[in-house]
């Protein structure tokens, strides 16, 4: 099982040229410098054998990208810090506007209780359709799906009233 680096890129560059049975060696050495990479920086252990597998994949899928010309791993693990902030991207949990001002307010942040009525002043100069279309799924956590049916307009409608909407927003608070 090759462990060096120079072992490992000689194994990628017989993946790229065609070789079947370097890419395979090449996958089954990942696999125990995937674990540990993935041990020492994810606190649950449950998580690491997916993230190995979502990087063997990547791997394989992006290998194209590799230039042959710079060390492996250090391409290797570019792509398994790619995967492991993506995985954590996908657990990341959201609260609805509301309990998060009311922690902040217990936590000594009496400044959220302020930034919504800023919220909700800096919407009110929006369309009506643009501030609902916002507030329903940026704020509220509606999918696009469920905003439009709330509203009675379609999923496009809605899509567009919120791109137009932050557009106008952005453009008024822009620092000239």
């Amino acid at each position: 099982m090759a462990t060096t680096e120079a072992e490992l890129k000689s194994l990628m560059i017989g993946s790229l040229d065609g070789d079947a049975t370097a890419h395979s060696a090449l996958l089954r050495s990942l696999v125990p410098l995937l674990h540990a990479f993935y041990r020492r920086r994810v606190p649950n252990g449950e998580d690491v054998e997916d993230m190995v597998q979502e990087t063997l994949i990547a791997v394989h899928a992006r290998r194209a990208t590799y230039d042959r010309e710079r060390p492996f791993t250090a391409w290797l693990y570019a792509v398994a810090r790619h995967r492991m902030i993506d995985h954590f991207r996908r657990l990341r949990q959201t609260l609805p506007i509301e309990d998060v001002e009311s922690i902040l307010v217990i936590e000594g942040f009496e400044e959220a209780a302020n930034a919504r009525v800023d919220i909700d002043r800096m919407l009110d100069t929006l369309s009506p359709k643009q501030a609902r279309a916002i507030r329903d799924t940026h704020l509220s956590g509606h999918s696009v799906a469920e905003a439009a049916a709330g509203a009675g307009i379609g999923e496009s409608d809605v899509k567009i009233s919120v791109h137009r909407g932050l557009k106008a927003l952005a453009a008024r608070i822009k620092i000239t």
